[in-house]
């Protein structure tokens, strides 16, 4: 179970990244955020933004037309 969930559906790129991006700046080191898309294109844009900014993509998942996305934050 993650430490915060973040609701992004229904939203398209750039906004599911930029709510993901100011919700782990609320995050402690260490702490998880599940993020929830219906964005095909978050997919890609994730595993992006976790390269780029060191945070740890823990899980990727699609089901149902939802995408599902765990990040831990790294600091």
């Amino acid at each position: 179970m993650a430490d915060q969930v973040l609701d992004a559906r229904g939203l398209n790129c750039p906004l599911p990244i930029l709510k993901a991006k100011k919700a782990l700046k609320e995050l402690p080191t260490g702490g998880t955020l599940e993020i929830q898309a219906t964005d095909p294109g978050a997919v890609k844009d994730f595993e992006a933004f976790c390269r780029t900014t060191g945070n740890e993509l823990l899980s990727s998942n699609a089901e149902g037309g939802i995408y599902t996305f765990v990040i831990k934050h790294t600091g």
